[in-house]
């Protein structure tokens, strides 16, 4: 299963994630016409899916997800990417999301969501998408926020959308809303983050979103782009 996550307690992994499938979105001025989201009914996570998104041998770092628990931040946001691991690590800043949010990350220039979609920081073409740095994610509070996770990596979609010329091609978000208008099935697992957690993802390499859908409070989340080793921040599951 490309979506890959560390874990040493499959019953803490359950325990904290929802599976759904994805829905194209047609009509509204809310979100992007096309945009990809959570079709919602969320239902649980069965531990027998769980045992299958347990990483591989010999699988790259930079394609694992892991839920962490980061120490409390002593220094500058600025510097504490840094600090965990990785020196080079960039910090990217902070999202504030309202509360009840289905997808959160939003067009700037339009003000609409765009959905799940994948991060292009590294410029890298699908070939090269399981080598991109992965993003840290600390959840500020004070509500509690999902990170939203796709069954369907950046390769297997560049493979399923442009079969001839997939690998120099670079990514784009219309390739996933392609994907699934085209009536593949797509499913979605949703990850909860209480204040205080986070998160090291692959968000190059796997379609995402963050979420604070059913939830009565606002979150920010600060973020951070490096290379962490596997296991280099203490995990929760």
């Amino acid at each position: 299963m490309p979506l890959s996550i560390v874990c040493n307690d499959v019953t803490a992994l359950c325990n904290r994630c929802q599976i759904s499938a994805a829905r194209t979105v047609h009509r509204g001025s809310e979100y992007e016409t096309g945009a990809v989201v959570p079709a919602g009914l969320w239902q649980p996570l069965a531990a027998e899916t769980a045992k299958h998104m347990l990483p591989g041998t010999g699988m790259r770092d930079s394609t694992l997800v892991e839920i962490i628990a980061p120490p409390l931040p002593t220094v500058a946001l600025e510097n504490f990417g840094a600090n965990l691991g990785d020196p080079t690590a960039v910090y990217l800043g902070q999202a504030h999301s309202k509360p009840d949010t289905l997808t959160t990350t939003d067009n700037q220039e339009s003000g609409q969501r765009i959905g799940l979609h994948l991060d292009n920081w590294d410029r890298l073409p699908y070939s090269a998408k399981d080598s991109a740095r992965r993003r840290l994610c600390l959840n500020l509070g004070p509500g509690t926020r999902y990170l939203l996770l796709c069954l369907l990596d950046a390769q297997a979609l560049g493979r399923a959308v442009h079969p001839d010329d997939y690998a120099d091609r670079h990514p784009h978000t219309d390739d996933l809303r392609a994907y699934v208008a085209a009536g593949n099935r797509l499913r979605c697992l949703r990850i909860r983050l209480a204040p205080g957690d986070g998160y090291l993802a692959p968000t190059e390499y796997l379609p995402h979103d963050g979420s604070t859908e059913d939830e009565l409070k606002p979150s920010s989340a600060a973020f951070w782009l490096g290379r962490w080793p596997r296991g280099s921040i203490p995990s929760l599951i």
